[in-house]
């Protein structure tokens, strides 16, 4: 059994007819989770509104464009919030190298195939540049600004929530509004995320951190600079022995040990334990993204083939990939994904195969 992706760059300075056609494409699948999940049930358009004023000011502007962008609905504005929003799991494995001359964050992005945007989007939203991965139509799960400032996710390893934000909206907010690690913390600190996740981010000076965010608010930086789907806080996480995340995590822990150069950070992440191959189950590693702050650019990684990508030169374009049942992958051209029928069937709950390992909400590595 293949499945497949398909990867679009995309380059919009403010929010415009790029980022409205691909809300049109996306939004059914997302309108179906988001109210079979209970979404509608949540925080009304005002209290969404005012705890974007109160935690994330700067992307007020933003969301109140998005929101009109999007036809201006109460449902979409509480969707874009991503305010108190449905819970959702992931996977997903990270790391920073550092040496003298160079730094390296790299993230393994680990979900099913049926289940990612697949976008990478280069922006000026707030006047600063950022490129990243998109969830949530405008989140980040991983991204690097026009500062060096590089940063990306890992689920928390479990179900717990509180009252917060979507974390890809918080990564989002970080990259539009610091340059530096210590500012990041701090934003990081600050605002709440309504369920536990893992960060690791880095700057172009050569600082990294990683840190536990947990639900409804707090965060502890971590002395190791690696995460993957649990946390220090003595809890367990909900699928641990399915995501192998203990494992992942000593091996990461052996591999910075070794202290090799930043730039052979990614062969490792391209290779087992690291690299998922368990697609039909929902646990495949979809792209092996690599950071570099002190160049200000991004590089895409799959079996065989490399993107490259810079803030101070993007290019747009398409990469089809397709995950072969051996756990390859490889470029191919297909008709792409159908995002309706997707979010459809697994609001009712139909995905086969792996629907068992997904307790609740849709997937986010």
């Amino acid at each position: 059994m293949t499945h497949s992706l398909t990867f679009d760059a995309v380059s919009e300075a403010p929010p415009g007819p790029k980022w409205a056609a691909r809300w049109q494409r996306s939004w059914p699948a997302y309108e179906a989770w988001f109210t079979a999940r209970g979404g509608d049930n949540g925080p009304d358009r005002a209290a969404c509104e005012a705890a974007l004023r109160k935690y994330m000011p700067k992307l007020v502007p933003v969301h109140a464009k998005l929101t009109q962008l999007a036809g201006g609905s109460d449902r979409a504005a509480r969707f874009l919030s991503t305010w108190c929003p449905p819970s959702y799991l992931g996977g997903c494995s990270l790391a920073v190298a550092t040496s003298r001359d160079d730094i390296r964050l790299v993230r393994n992005y680990d979900l099913s195939p049926d289940l990612n945007e697949g976008l990478l989007l280069h922006s000026a939203w707030t006047g600063r540049r950022v490129m990243g991965m998109v969830e949530f139509l405008w989140g980040l799960s991983d991204g690097i600004n026009d500062a060096g400032l590089s940063i990306a996710l890992a689920y928390g390893g479990r179900q717990e929530t509180g009252r917060g934000f979507g974390i890809t909206t918080i990564l989002r907010y970080v990259l539009e509004t610091c340059e530096t690690v210590p500012q990041a913390l701090r934003v990081l600190q600050r605002v709440p995320s309504h369920m536990p996740y893992n960060v690791v981010v880095a700057d172009a000076s050569g600082a990294a951190a990683s840190v536990e965010m947990y639900a409804g608010g707090g965060a502890k930086v971590q002395p190791r600079l690696i995460s993957t789907n649990h946390q220090t806080d003595g809890s367990m996480p909900d699928r641990g022995t399915f995501t192998r995340t203990f494992e992942r995590s000593k091996h990461l822990n052996g591999v910075l040990s070794e202290g090799a150069p930043p730039a052979t950070l990614v062969g490792r992440f391209t290779q087992a334990p690291l690299k998922q191959d368990r697609y039909a189950e929902g646990f495949g590693t979809l792209f092996t993204a690599e950071y570099e702050p002190l160049r200000r650019q991004m590089t895409l990684h799959w079996e065989g083939e490399v993107w490259a990508q810079s803030l101070d030169a993007f290019e747009e374009g398409t990469r089809e990939i397709r995950y072969g049942a051996t756990g390859t992958a490889t470029s191919y051209h297909s008709g792409g994904i159908d995002w309706v029928k997707i979010g459809m069937g697994y609001a009712a709950g139909r995905h086969p195969d792996w629907h068992r390992f997904l307790p609740s909400g849709v997937d986010v590595a």
